[in-house]
């Protein structure tokens, strides 16, 4: 049996070209039972019973790494993922269920803030409390408060009881306490959105001092643009294993293509389906629409820029009269974006009977990034008689990621262009003094 092992002994190698982490084989597996007991003498008696029953699931699966002194390592993936487990191992917080973690330095974990404050104690006590419980000497601590106090912003508040203060306030000062001197090792998990901008601006800017000085850094962040930025190698956990190691950038771009390959599965699945809000008395029908490319490819994801073929497929039960097919876009958040229809576009159809399809082709789809649906629609010539109607029922996402598009924000691109010219500055000569 593989004895579990969380060391506090140094990576093995020699001299400086030693890791500063380093992770063999880590799993860790966790038991929760398999139903909710609502209370402590309940549970005391079926644990005395022998009645509970567990659900083992692994949190990490052979997690192997290596991070060297000075490295800053972006850990993503998605929620569940493991991605904190991974941290509190390191930070010795969990001991793996096997596997080795070595760690080399004084450790500064940033994992869940305020963690050992007592609500009871005032902001001062818990400074002391939470400074001791990270491993600082009383004197240490007093050396620093002051800047301990100025840097979390509370010195008015600093003698009142930590209860009565607000989620930021609390976040805030367990933040400054737990970096207040710079640690050989820093463990960052999505902590950086705490508090008011001011002060996520001043954090951020201190753990960048951090890498400066050489810190090692690990950094669990969804924010994949901040990853890229600040990282120069990140990992991509999902289900408890390592999909993808690299730089920062590659990782980032395999994690955004798996995405969006599950987005389009989940916006085709939608497109499958029959449309929630349908109306109409279905002499004419319309029974698929469908996005296409340029090159003629189905999917349901986009470029601002490409080409988007919305087709669709009709049955007329009967004869129709010259009807009139539209298609409505709208944004997710409800903003109508255009209504063209076969009659605004001069287009008049023949009297219809029996199945066939229609396409309206965008050239250079105008849209920028977002989430949009298309409603479908056929109708007589004077818009009295609806044959069917499907409202919002086709979505497609336009996602811009790895293009170099040059606008970013708002509803569309007008594709302008910038000029820039200087202005001559002109001297005006001195009149001179006349006394």
């Amino acid at each position: 049996m593989n004895l579990p092992i969380a060391s506090e002994n140094s990576p093995p190698g020699n001299g400086e070209n030693r890791p500063a982490v380093i992770l063999e084989g880590v799993s860790v597996r966790y038991r929760a039972p398999q139903e909710r007991i609502p209370s402590l003498k309940e549970y005391a008696i079926r644990w005395l019973k022998r009645q509970i029953r567990y659900e083992s699931f692994w949190a990490l699966r052979e997690i192997s790494l290596e991070v060297q002194p000075g490295e800053v390592l972006g850990i993503i993936g998605p929620n569940g993922a493991g991605k904190s487990t991974l941290l509190k191992t390191i930070a010795r917080v969990l001991t793996p269920t096997s596997g080795r973690v070595y760690v080399r330095g004084q450790v500064s974990p940033l994992l869940e803030l305020g963690a050992g404050f007592d609500p009871e104690l005032t902001g001062r006590e818990n400074v002391y409390l939470n400074g001791t419980l990270l491993g600082y000497s009383r004197e240490t601590i007093a050396q620093y408060f002051d800047e301990i106090v100025e840097f979390s912003g509370l010195r008015d508040f600093i003698d009142a009881p930590v209860r009565l203060y607000s989620t930021g306030m609390y976040a805030r000062l367990g933040f400054s306490v737990a970096t207040f001197k710079r640690p050989e090792i820093l463990i960052v998990d999505e902590i950086l959105g705490v508090g008011d901008n001011d002060f996520q601006t001043r954090s951020y800017e201190r753990i960048l001092g951090f890498q400066a000085q050489g810190t090692t850094i690990l950094l669990v962040s969804h924010s994949l643009s901040r990853v890229e930025e600040v990282c120069s190698r990140a990992i991509w956990i999902d289900q408890g294993k390592m999909v993808a190691s690299g730089t920062a950038s590659s990782v980032v771009n395999q994690y955004l293509e798996q995405i969006r390959r599950q987005e389009s599965r989940r916006l085709g699945g939608e497109m499958a389906r029959e449309p929630v809000w349908r109306w109409g008395n279905h002499r004419l029908e319309i029974t698929r629409v469908r996005f296409t490319a340029g090159d003629g490819s189905e999917r349901s994801m986009f470029h601002t820029g490409e080409a988007l073929n919305i087709h669709l497929d009709y049955i007329a039960h009967q004869k129709i009269p010259s009807p009139v097919f539209g298609v409505g876009i709208h944004r997710q958040d409800g903003v109508h974006v255009t209504g063209p229809n076969t009659g605004a576009a001069g287009l008049e159809l023949p009297d219809l009977e029996g199945s066939g399809s229609l396409t309206f082709s965008i050239k250079n789809l105008p849209l920028l990034e977002g989430l949009y649906r298309v409603s479908v629609a056929a109708h007589n010539q004077s818009d009295t008689e609806m044959y069917d109607y499907h409202d919002r029922a086709y979505p497609f996402r336009v996602d811009n990621s790895g293009t170099n598009l040059k606008e970013k924000y708002g509803l569309m691109t007008v594709q302008g262009e910038w000029s820039f010219q200087t202005t001559h500055r002109v001297s005006v000569p001195q009149q001179a003094n006349r006394g």
